[in-house]
């Protein structure tokens, strides 16, 4: 019941709008922050991996993430020193017009996780529990933006591409 009202009623996609609308300058300014400001993620990731969270016997308790900043994120400093700024200003800019919301939010997911399993808290609990009803919603948090005529195009493209394929 709950998941067809918010999949579904216009009331909702005017709630689930606000909150969208609400992560979507939160990633924004945060990426462009970084992009008008400079940005190495080198010292975030050093820090993670030095002080990896660690449970209550003392024993890290996201081992593998810690060996996936070491072994790959590290390394790698450059790409993610774009990825990251990128990342968040697309997912704030997707979020903000309501165009491409469900994968705008399922990327900023994915980013709020890398930043939670690092042991960064800060506002990450609230911006996951958010996201995940904009996610649970679909296409109904971005009835208002540009979802309401990009997807339709979208699905419209793909179901022709499908036939001309079955042809």
């Amino acid at each position: 019941m709950f998941n067809n009202f918010l999949r579904e009623n216009k009331i909702s996609a005017a709630i689930l709008t606000i909150i969208r609308l609400y992560l979507g300058y939160s990633w924004f300014t945060a990426g462009l922050h970084k992009l008008t400001g400079g940005f190495d993620a080198s010292g975030f990731l050093k820090g993670a991996t030095a002080n990896p969270v660690k449970g209550p016997d003392g024993t890290m308790v996201y081992a593998w993430y810690v060996d996936f900043l070491k072994g790959f994120a590290l390394p790698n400093i450059d790409v993610f020193n774009f990825i990251v700024p990128w990342g968040e200003t697309l997912i704030g800019l997707g979020l903000l017009l309501g165009c491409l919301t469900t994968a705008a939010m399922f990327f900023g997911l994915v980013m709020n996780f890398s930043f939670f399993l690092a042991g960064t808290v800060s506002h990450n609990p609230t911006d996951i529990f958010l996201g995940f009803i904009i996610l649970t919603a679909g296409f109904n948090a971005g009835r208002y933006g540009l979802d309401r005529w990009v997807v339709p195009f979208i699905n419209k493209t793909v179901s022709k591409n499908k036939a001309k394929a079955t042809v």
